[in-house]
């Protein structure tokens, strides 16, 4: 029998954004947090959109005017409390003849964008005639092209360092973190769930927990961990897939992001500079693929190649070209009928009461959203306690790299053993807490300070992604900490060394060793595109 454990206020199932932000309001409100995933931290739907914090300019044709409210405000707040993350991006629109969307309505679509960010840093919109984009972008597509539009969002290029650190603030504040653990059954009595089974997925060990109020922030999985208390719940999830490629800058490439409809089906999407590549997305279907082996599919990759080639004429792009994909689950509500891009963005806290009356289920939401979507829930949670919580601090508290970012880069500096491209790459990861790794990093006696040929990945980064940072597989290691498995290698020649050192810190022998890598190297492969 599983031995039973402490007693939670609140248990988060799902490590992604949403579940993330959750743990962190709600901890540092002062409530008893657990966390539980079945995987990694971010290793879902939060790991794979086009990593913009934006208001949703699309969103406006539906409508959705609060929606657009809100986030063009909850760009501001991530701005302010994670700046080393979420940094300014401008957007140019251009508009053809051919296109659904004229000068007009994405002018007003522009001042519409600009009102509802009244108070915002960044500047408002431009409207650039045709001979001035082009001046600008000459690779750009000049047939049929009758003028140009710019405006400003936001983009976070390292979504899963967003989640840990809101992962992190919650562990300071109290929270207990528990990746790999899968729920494997919440026990109900009397209408409430009364205990909460869950199994390690890296050591098979059981355990049991209790917790006073539950949140399902499963994402697309939110169904699934429905099902671990009843096998009548309704359907609340019915999202659609979103794919991305890769690929390195190409003849033409532009500098700045653009947002283009696409000629086969009207859809907009992203060519995005990131990472010091072009991310190029997204896709939207329906689609009834087993979560954990959601692909980019090969009509996917061709519709993306060829409408890139077609905005970007000197492209021409192929399979070849593309660096690696990716492809995630939108945790959208269930709907039967209508155009995918019509099923709401907004998120929806649900209370089960049907199933269990201290049951929250999340539903939808966006990125740029989650920790609005946080607050309100924990408001919900305090409801649910009959507990008055204190204010909500997380619109104003900064991340834990989100502050004294300049005394870091002087710190980084002065040590004289970092490059001045290693010093750029730990303050876009780390933010603040680079100065505490290259503290760490020091004290170290790995043989070697750094990983690649460019010295800019500290050796020591593995050891404290494991010590410091959650981590647990070389994928957690490569992928999710350190970022360098979204190098256009995928980091593939430090796979060697990054395994040796985790093998010596989590004292896996050569058997142990070899599986991990061998893991890890499957996980790239199967970002690849399709042949």
């Amino acid at each position: 029998m599983a031995e039973l454990q402490d007693h939670f206020d609140v248990a988060v199932i799902g490590a992604g954004v949403n579940g993330a932000g959750i743990a962190r309001d709600a901890a540092l409100r002062g409530l008893r947090v657990v966390v539980l995933d079945k995987s990694d931290l971010c290793s879902g739907t939060s790991a794979w959109s086009s990593r913009l914090i934006h208001g949703g300019l699309r969103y406006l044709e539906y409508a959705e005017i609060p929606l657009v409210y809100e986030s063009l405000h909850e760009r501001r707040n991530l701005r302010k409390i994670a700046p080393h993350l979420v940094k300014p991006l401008r957007i140019n629109i251009p508009i053809y003849k051919s296109g659904r969307r004229g000068p007009l309505i994405i002018r007003l679509g522009m001042i519409a964008y600009d009102l509802l960010s009244i108070g915002k840093a960044m500047p408002g919109h431009d409207i650039l005639s045709r001979d001035e984009l082009l001046a600008e972008v000459p690779g750009l597509n000049s047939e049929g092209l009758r003028a140009g539009a710019r405006y400003f969002d936001a983009q976070v290029a390292f979504t899963e360092r967003l989640v840990l650190e809101n992962l992190l603030a919650a562990k300071s504040a109290g929270a207990s973190i528990k990746t790999w653990h899968r729920v494997t059954r919440m026990n109900i009595s009397s209408c409430r769930i009364q205990s909460i089974d869950w199994t390690n997925e890296r050591t098979g060990e059981e355990g049991k927990l209790t917790a006073s109020v539950v949140v399902n922030a499963g994402g697309p999985w939110v169904d699934r961990v429905l099902a671990t208390v009843t096998s009548n719940a309704n359907r609340l999830i019915g999202g659609t897939k979103g794919s991305h490629i890769i690929v390195g800058r190409f003849d033409g490439a532009p500098n700045e992001a653009f947002y283009v409809e696409a000629s086969a089906d009207g859809r907009p999407f992203f060519i995005i500079p990131w990472n010091e590549q072009m991310l190029i997305g997204t896709t939207d279907i329906r689609s009834d693929e087993t979560l954990e082996e959601l692909r980019a599919s090969s009509a996917e990759v061709d519709y993306l190649l060829a409408e890139s080639n077609r905005v970007f004429p000197n492209a021409k792009l192929d399979v070849s070209d593309i660096h690696y994909t990716y492809a995630g689950m939108r945790p959208l509500p269930h709907r039967k009928k209508g155009p995918e891009s019509a099923i709401t963005r907004k998120h929806i806290i649900k209370v089960n009461k049907k199933i269990a009356r201290n049951l929250i289920s999340i539903i939808g939401g966006k990125l740029t959203t989650y920790r609005n979507l946080a607050e309100q829930t924990v408001d919900r949670v305090g409801k649910l306690l009959q507990r008055r919580l204190p204010e909500c601090r997380t619109h104003d508290t900064p991340l834990p790299g989100g502050w004294g970012l300049d005394e870091a880069k002087n710190a980084l500096e002065s040590f004289g053993e970092l490059s001045e491209q290693c010093v750029k790459r730990l303050l876009e990861i780390y933010g603040r807490r680079a100065q505490a790794l290259a503290d760490f990093a020091i004290s170290m006696s790995d043989a070697d300070l750094t990983l690649d040929e460019a010295a800019t990945v500290l050796a020591a980064e593995v050891r404290f992604a494991i010590r410091e940072e959650f981590a647990l597989t070389l994928a957690d290691i490569v992928f999710r900490r350190t970022m360098i498995g979204l190098w256009p290698d995928q980091g593939r020649p430090l796979y060697e060394s990054i395994a040796n050192i985790a093998a010596d810190e989590l004292l896996w022998d050569e058997r142990r060793r070899a599986s991990e890598l061998r893991s890890l190297i499957h996980y790239s492969d199967s970002m690849l595109a399709p042949k």
